[in-house]
């Protein structure tokens, strides 16, 4: 006879939340060796992708209240990863981009957050590792749809 405990344990959603729990949290030790929280290395990575962009549309793309995302953006440009100047199309707003010490930090934390996720699934084969990718993508995906 299993406990209410052990079927709540074994709940694809309970397993899932706990490997994605330890996997977030090797990423963070990870790049915490460059300066940088999850979410700063985050809006680093979108910066480098669609910048020039608005700190409004930064935290649009993000889901970051406004409040925050100056906090953060003010963390990244003090650790001179990215510029912040006016836009060139409305001088009233701040356009964000990132600079060639901030595209280096980026690359070193990708380097970084691939090794933490081969630790993550460093217990599975080499196909095992492959076809857990395929079904979690194939679940976010239906979720996303």
């Amino acid at each position: 006879m299993t406990s209410d405990l052990q079927r709540i344990q074994s709940l694809p959603s309970w397993l899932v939340g706990r490997v994605a729990a330890r996997g977030r949290g090797l990423v963070a030790d990870a790049i915490a060796a460059e300066g940088l929280k999850l979410i700063q290395h985050a809006v680093l990575a979108a910066t480098a992708e669609y910048g020039p962009i608005t700190q409004a549309d930064l935290g649009r793309r993000l889901a970051v209240d406004p409040k925050d995302m100056v906090g953060i953006l003010n963390h990244l440009e003090q650790q001179g990863l990215v510029l912040r100047s006016p836009h060139p199309s409305d001088r009233r707003k701040n356009a964000v981009t990132v600079t060639p010490r901030g595209t280096a930090t980026l690359a070193r934390c990708g380097a970084l957050a691939e090794a933490a996720n081969a630790e993550l699934l460093a217990p599975l084969a080499p196909d095992e590792q492959q076809q857990l990718i395929a079904l979690l993508t194939r679940l976010h995906e239906a979720g996303a749809a």
